[in-house]
């Protein structure tokens, strides 16, 4: 189903609208708000939650992988995770993840100019080397699993990442690659009732 809104990418939180029925959280069993729970501090308000969640161990699984993925303690910055679905999402045409990933990089980074062109120009803005290589081999990743290259992987070592956090950059963009299509099949990304 086509979107009904073309409001680009903006800097700026979006709400997410299903296509199909979600769950009526007075219908929830325990279960689910056990998950709910499990998964975000505001899934239960949150129409995408609320929707998978009617899986409730899928969705116990995805948000185990995802809070590993995105909030774990190993190699990479949590702001160099941003970036990296920031680039991914904005690829693959999600406003809702662009945005969510763009100010979450921000309050972590704060260079909200790179954030802004990355949103309005798309993926091939200038930007300093490392974060140029970042977006880069995120960007292959997403597209083409196959196009990110050994000589990718070495550009990423020759600014200073090591190899734990090239692997949690590209796990970071493998969940955002299925999040996007996901979220983008189910329901699409629209403006805050109370937006300007």
């Amino acid at each position: 189903m086509p979107s009904t809104h073309d409001f680009g990418f903006p800097m700026q939180s979006l709400d997410w609208a299903s296509w199909v029925p979600v769950l009526d959280l007075d219908k929830a069993t325990p279960d689910e708000i056990k998950v709910l729970e499990e998964s975000h501090p505001k899934a239960k308000e949150n129409p995408y939650y609320l929707l998978l969640v009617q899986e409730a161990e899928v969705l116990r699984q995805r948000s185990k992988l995802f809070n590993t993925i995105m909030y774990g303690p190993r190699g990479a910055s949590r702001a160099e995770r941003e970036l990296a679905a920031t680039a991914e999402s904005r690829l693959n045409g999600c406003p809702y993840c662009a945005s969510v990933h763009a100010l979450r990089y921000v309050q972590m980074k704060g260079d909200p100019a790179l954030m802004a062109r990355l949103m309005k120009d798309g993926v091939e803005t200038p930007m300093e080397a490392r974060p140029r290589a970042i977006v880069d081999f995120a960007v292959k990743l997403a597209a083409t699993p196959s196009a990110a290259t050994e000589a990718d992987v070495a550009r990423l070592r020759e600014q200073g990442l090591e190899d734990a956090q090239i692997l949690d950059i590209a796990m970071s963009v493998a969940m955002f690659a299925n999040a996007n299509r996901l979220m983008q099949t189910l329901g699409e990304a629209v403006m805050p009732k109370d937006a300007a």
